[in-house]
């Protein structure tokens, strides 16, 4: 390649034929939109469930099956304010226009630390709530372990993206968004037993409730393996572009 050349601009990757480029259309495809609103409505049931918990708590009318907050309000307060936020801000993460702007980092200050406040808490309520009727040690053992599995995955993913590994940060805080959406699955794993077998005993309730969270999870490694494998198809692909760009210059 000639001195010259090496002077001039690089053609537009979408230059048209008459030698302007050509706009890139500015809407945003509809299709990465289905994953954050499906997370959204998954966690629409247990985001309720919260705002009628708060409600009952404020009124002072307090069902049954919650008596146990009202002693101490407000790790169960504090829970349920940092769920909401951690499960609705955080679907938005999921969308693919969202991740390559700003707002995605500036979200992301907001999201992490609303999520270690969901595990901690929910540790907290864990060890010091009174368990209810339909609750066991089995359940309390779940619950302490993906507790602490989502914080420390929270964790981990703060620590790779401050080294600058947005790989690693990205598939830690998916699992961390899977353990934390938890909830909204066990609705899907509890209602239907309930519905066909009646209520389930204190075993199966257990069982049915950690479902949730492994299906959760699940699904987070097909993502996050699935998003590993394009990155790498786009890696060999800008590969070959830059030998190919190479051998012609």
């Amino acid at each position: 390649m000639t001195e010259a050349s090496q002077l001039l601009p690089a053609p537009h990757a979408n230059a048209s034929p008459g030698g302007g480029p050509t706009r890139t259309p500015a809407r945003t495809p509809r299709r990465e939109w289905l994953a954050p609103t499906g997370l959204i409505l998954l966690s629409l049931v247990p985001v309720a469930a919260g705002a009628s918990r708060l409600t009952q708590l404020a009124t002072g009318a307090v069902a049954a099956d919650n008596t146990r907050f009202f002693d101490s309000p407000v790790p169960v307060v504090v829970h349920i304010v940092s769920v909401t936020v951690f499960s609705l801000l955080g679907a938005l993460q999921f969308a693919p226009s969202l991740r390559r702007h700003r707002w995605h980092r500036r979200a992301g200050r907001i999201v992490a630390p609303a999520g270690l406040l969901t595990a901690l808490t929910g540790i907290w309520m864990a060890l010091f709530y009174t368990l209810p009727a339909h609750d066991g040690e089995a359940l309390l053992v779940l619950r302490l372990v993906f507790g602490s599995a989502m914080a420390a995955s929270i964790v981990v993913a703060f620590v790779a993206i401050r080294k600058g590994d947005v790989r690693t940060h990205s598939a830690w805080m998916t699992r961390a968004y899977a353990i934390g959406m938890g909830a909204g699955t066990q609705v899907f794993t509890l209602l239907p037993w309930s519905i066909i077998l009646g209520p389930p005993d204190v075993g199966t309730h257990a069982v049915l409730m950690g479902a949730g969270w492994v299906i959760n999870l699940a699904v987070a490694e097909f993502v996050i393996r699935r998003r590993a494998t394009g990155s790498g198809r786009a890696s060999r692909t800008s590969g070959r572009s830059t030998v190919a760009s190479a051998r012609l210059s």
